[in-house]
């Protein structure tokens, strides 16, 4: 005979379990990261199958997987858990301190973004930012992340990003580097005297940030520095520059303010400037869009990347 259909609701703690033990196939790792005992665990998974009446897992002496069962129940879990911590996230976020969490790449963190908030925080002093900076892009339909700085070209960014600025690069060095003996830096051939710094990253801008593009727009397609610098981060090889290691193809835009202080110099000048596919952007989480504390930092994002505009211009 069929038993009757439970009708009581699930308890959130055992979904919670189900969930990080579904996503790392094991109960120890599930415990760790939720701070329980393995058997606290194993418990609440018992009691989620009694609940349900079905088996979620296949246990095995040494490994974990999800049954048939499991496996439906599983999409709608993470569903439920997202949309409630999104909630809980708003909530807390509604009842404390104004907050923006920005996400953006290291280098534009370190080169653009860090130096000028000051100004932003002189202003504002009731809005905290919290900048996560890393290079993998993030979802900000999950509500983590309000505001997000991109690297990116258009195709790949949502119709309403805003852009700041376009990339332009520049051989660049410290002004006493071109003072160093022996050699001299005065065409692009004389590179071939010259440690160059390499943008060392698997990214698909990698390629247009590449010396190797570089000379061969400027007619050296085989030539080869003193030596190669690899680095993966942009401000790696401005550093580079700035301490003279050696030339960093730099990106204009995050560096103008040093040219324009003479802390770095541009040998070739103009003609030495090229233009890449890929541009910086501004972009809104949906969710975030209608705060007003979201909606002050973006405006004066916007502000800020004006002013960059217009001293490219001038440099």
């Amino acid at each position: 005979m069929n038993q009757p259909v439970r009708q009581r609701p699930l308890s959130v703690g055992p979904l919670r379990a189900f969930e990080a033990v579904a996503r790392l196939l094991s109960f120890r790792a599930a415990a760790d990261e939720l701070s329980l005992t393995q058997s606290a665990i194993s418990r609440q998974i018992q009691s989620l199958e009694e609940e349900i009446g079905c088996v979620l897992f296949l246990r095995g002496t040494r490994r974990v997987e999800l049954s048939s069962d499991g496996a439906q129940l599983l999409p709608t879990a993470v569903a439920v858990l997202s949309k409630l911590d999104q909630a809980v996230r708003q909530i807390r976020r509604s009842r404390g301190r104004r907050v923006v969490n920005v996400s953006t790449f290291a280098s534009f963190a370190s080169l653009w973004l860090i130096p000028r908030m000051e100004a932003f925080q002189r202003e504002h002093e009731d809005i905290d930012i919290r900048v996560s900076a890393y290079d993998r892009k993030v979802d900000l339909e999950d509500g983590e992340i309000d505001l997000a700085l991109r690297y990116d070209d258009r195709p790949s960014v949502p119709a309403d990003a805003v852009q700041l600025f376009e990339e332009t690069l520049s051989p660049c060095v410290s002004p006493w580097y071109l003072q160093k003996p022996p050699a001299p830096l005065k065409k692009p051939a004389d590179l071939a005297g010259h440690a160059l710094a390499e943008e060392d990253d698997a990214r698909p801008s990698a390629e247009f940030l590449s010396w190797r593009r570089w000379l061969t727009v400027q007619g050296q397609p085989d030539l080869q520095p003193r030596r190669w610098l690899y680095l993966n981060f942009t401000y790696q090889q401005v550093q580079a520059a700035l301490t003279g290691q050696g030339v960093a193809l730099a990106r204009l835009p995050l560096v103008h303010e040093h040219v324009q202080r003479g802390e770095l110099v541009e040998p070739f000048g103009k003609a030495g400037r090229l233009g890449c596919p890929f541009s910086y952007w501004l972009i809104t989480g949906p969710n975030a869009a209608r705060r007003p504390e979201v909606q002050q930092f973006a405006d004066w994002v916007n502000q800020q990347a004006a002013i960059t505009r217009d001293q490219l211009a001038g440099v």
